[in-house]
């Protein structure tokens, strides 16, 4: 597995040359391409120079304890031998997962559809906690919001809301989010006190640029209407929200989070890009079907994922058998644990089949 790393490395050089270079330099596009390839190399070959360095110690290590006779020296020896035997199993695994092809989608910034599902009013008020979970776990990641669209219960509750999360690696950490997520509590609607489950569905796409998807516009047709639901006057007095149909698909998209036409025209274009993207990339996982049975799962929105227990105070991921009693503390947007718990699941299925 590590035959062709040190051609990783002159590559690494060759890049570095080449980024300065003046007529590099002068080419602002090479040299973003550049830097990004850059960029992504960076950790793997520095992880290569550790594991070179370890293993130079060992093997400086043994040739000290074939041919030294001071035992003070034999024993530094030992240890330093020691020491990096302890560290060259951990440095291999950490190669082999920079090894693991990447996911070309893993730097892009996402779109996100929640919408309520079964459960009336209680989903609503899930899809807005959800909402709210995904929100402040891109405010810890100093990631932007840009809201697209939301449509309310009047409750608190979103029936559906369509935002972008703007930061780099977005998609990387939010791949695994998409699907069916059920929560088990007594609801604000509830006068019984009786325990329901409630779902909502979670829609993670990468944001899909114009080179990714070319959209016919004689296929789209936008209907202008007036905006409902919270906004200032501007927004509901005028005809600023924009529908767009897609009419080989029948994809139906709405925004009207900004005042002005154009805006919510060009934010309902950037949803429709990337529905039409992922659609696209589940024709690709659906010709793969041992990807499909992994142990982190498909990502598919009818799939259930994960269950939030409010009475016990325990979040469940069904796909990695995880389970986790933080459940306040996810709500609150620490989703750490648990992104990074799918993240080596996922890892580890592919070094497997490896």
């Amino acid at each position: 597995m590590f035959e062709h790393l040190e051609d990783v490395v002159l590559h690494y050089e060759e890049l570095l040359n080449e980024l300065s270079d003046q007529d590099v330099l002068n080419d602002q596009n090479r040299y973003r391409k550049l830097m990004k390839e850059q960029t992504d190399l960076m950790p793997l070959v520095e992880k290569y120079k550790e594991y070179k360095e370890v293993k130079a110690g060992i093997e400086d290590s043994l040739l000290i304890l074939e041919e030294e006779k001071d035992e003070d020296m034999r024993e530094l020896a030992k240890e330093e031998l020691n020491e990096c035997r302890s560290r060259i199993d951990g440095i291999e695994h950490d190669l082999k997962i920079l090894l693991l092809p990447k996911d070309p989608n893993d730097s892009k910034n996402v779109i996100v559809e929640i919408r309520g599902g079964a459960g009336g009013d209680e989903a609503a008020l899930f899809a807005a906690d959800l909402f709210r979970m995904y929100v402040r776990y891109a405010e810890r990641s100093n990631w932007k919001i840009d809201m697209m669209n939301s449509n309310e219960n009047g409750l608190g509750g979103f029936k559906e809301v369509v935002f972008m999360i703007e930061g780099d690696g977005a998609y990387s950490k939010l791949k695994y989010e998409s699907g069916v997520h059920r929560v088990q509590r007594i609801p604000v609607t509830e006068s019984g006190g009786r325990i329901h489950t409630s779902t909502a569905t979670v829609a993670i796409m990468p944001e899909a640029e114009e080179v990714d998807v070319q959209i016919d516009m004689n296929d789209c047709r936008f209907d202008v209407f007036r905006a409902s639901g919270n906004g200032g006057q501007c927004v509901n007095t005028t005809d600023s929200a924009v529908r767009l149909t897609h009419i080989p698909t029948g994809i139906v998209i709405s925004c009207q989070d900004e005042k002005s036409q154009l805006k919510n025209k060009d934010k309902a274009l950037k949803v429709l890009r990337s529905r039409l993207y992922e659609l696209e990339l589940s024709k690709a996982h659906d010709a793969e079907a041992e990807a499909r049975r992994s142990q982190v799962g498909t990502g598919d929105r009818s799939e259930k994922i994960r269950t939030y227990n409010y009475p016990q105070s325990r979040v469940t991921d069904h796909r990695i058998k995880l389970t986790s009693h933080r459940l306040s503390e996810i709500m609150d947007g620490d989703l750490t644990e648990v992104i990074d718990s799918l993240t080596t699941a996922d890892q580890s299925a592919k070094l497997a089949k490896i």
